[in-house]
């Protein structure tokens, strides 16, 4: 097999072209307008044209230039430290597309033949990730720069023509099978949003029951279930830590309740920890001053936690509530705008749901059985996109190690595989 040969960014590509800066409205444009990409259009290895502002203005419209062109890499010159030097290969010409000032696009050197597909993959590979990362400077801690020089004299190891398409076949091939992975992700998180909002106001019943739906104010729900307030389901618990060395928790409106040191991988409680709330398995809690975001949680990973005292901890009656089928009805978005309207009647003026408000809005309860039932079954629903999840993470981890194996030299691609490639 033919050997690699050593040398720069700049021995493969002969600029990098510079976009500018333009104003664009908030709004989401239409893919044949005119529009100027933000630099969260390019991350490693993906580029999202609809990441953009449309240009409105014929002024503006005038000044951009720059569009993402087929077969070139797009580089983020000026980004927060983890993304500065992100880069993204271009599969299609974008003509309605237009680089900010924050995005370089390679021009490939003339006389030389470049697999660009290969040499977008190294730019993303840890290594180069890593080497543009520390040669970046700024004195803003939340927005880092590389200059040209710094990419254009980047160190690449170079393989032939056949072994570069071979190296690029190969990565996209597990390209391909992340992306599936994720696109069925996204439609299975559709389906269960859809499938959540059915079950959890009954307007689909896992019996097929027809009930008529009584008006309930913020939603429709079925005559034979019941509309009460949280008061009358559940009851504040306000124990108080003490002394004991308990996990702090945080509530996430995602999440649920999370370790706050790994959540925020850095210490942002208070060092004295007796007045914290504590917080056992099967109870509930949220943030009174952040619960309109959705941050409620409720405990089921570990036995016992602690959490900042203005924080209200709450558990349900158990013979009359399945709590995980009253944590999902919680999160969903509906009881996320109940709750910012709560906050927003009540007469705490320091922007707060306390107990006293939050346990008069009303929740919907259908019989126990019901309850267990529909938990069960958006759970199950759930736990499949949990795995595909896994499954994708897997998969971007298997990428990683053949990134920096492959592209580095240390696994070469079996000569009966690169002869395929080999120009007649």
């Amino acid at each position: 097999m033919m050997e690699w040969s050593r040398g720069r960014v700049n021995d493969l590509i002969e600029s990098l072209e510079s976009g500018v800066s333009v104003n664009g409205s908030d709004d989401i444009p239409a893919s044949n307008e005119p529009a100027v990409l933000k630099v969260s259009a390019v991350t490693y290895g993906k580029f999202d044209p609809q990441a953009s502002k449309p240009i409105k203005s014929a002024t503006e419209l005038q000044r951009a230039k720059c569009v993402p062109r087929n077969g070139e890499i797009i580089i983020s010159r000026s980004n927060a430290p983890d993304m500065v030097g992100a880069s993204a290969y271009i599969k299609e010409d974008f003509p309605n597309r237009y680089l900010p000032d924050k995005l370089w696009q390679t021009v490939q050197k003339k006389g030389v033949t470049t697999d660009m597909r290969w040499l977008a993959f190294f730019l993303a590979s840890p290594w180069a990730r890593y080497r543009l990362s520390s040669l970046a400077t700024g004195t803003s801690s939340s927005m880092k720069n590389i200059t040209k020089s710094e990419l254009m004299t980047l160190p690449i190891s170079i393989p032939p023509l056949p072994e570069q398409k071979a190296i690029a076949d190969l990565l996209s091939t597990w390209d391909g099978a992340i992306e599936k992975t994720e696109r069925l992700i996204q439609a299975k998180e559709r389906q269960l949003r859809q499938m959540s909002r059915w079950l959890l106001f009954g307007h689909k019943r896992l019996g097929n029951q027809k009930d008529e739906l009584a008006d309930g104010h913020f939603f429709k729900y079925p005559s034979d279930w019941a509309l009460v307030k949280i008061g009358k389901v559940a009851k504040e618990v306000s124990a108080r830590n003490g002394e004991s060395e308990e996990t702090v928790l945080s509530c996430s409106k995602y999440d649920g309740f999370v370790n706050s040191l790994d959540y925020f991988g850095k210490q942002v409680f208070s060092s004295d920890t007796s007045n914290y709330k504590v917080v056992k398995k099967g109870q509930f809690g949220y943030p009174s001053n952040h619960v309109e975001e959705g941050s409620i949680g409720l405990l089921e990973h570990c036995e016992k936690g602690i959490v900042s005292p203005i924080y209200v901890v709450f558990e349900a009656l158990k013979e009359k509530v399945h709590s995980p089928y009253l944590y999902k009805l919680l999160k969903t978005d509906i009881y996320r705008h109940i709750f910012q309207v709560s906050t927003s009647s009540s007469v705490d003026r320091r922007g707060s749901l306390r107990w006293g408000d939050f346990s008069k809005i009303k929740v919907l309860i259908p019989s126990l059985e019901e309850q267990q039932e529909i938990s069960e079954t958006l759970s199950s629903a759930q736990h499949e996109i949990d795995l595909l999840k896994q499954l994708a993470e897997k998969y971007k981890t298997q990428k990683r190690g053949l990134m920096q194996k492959m592209l580095t030299g240390e696994w070469r691609v079996k000569p009966e595989i690169v002869n395929q490639y080999m120009e007649a």
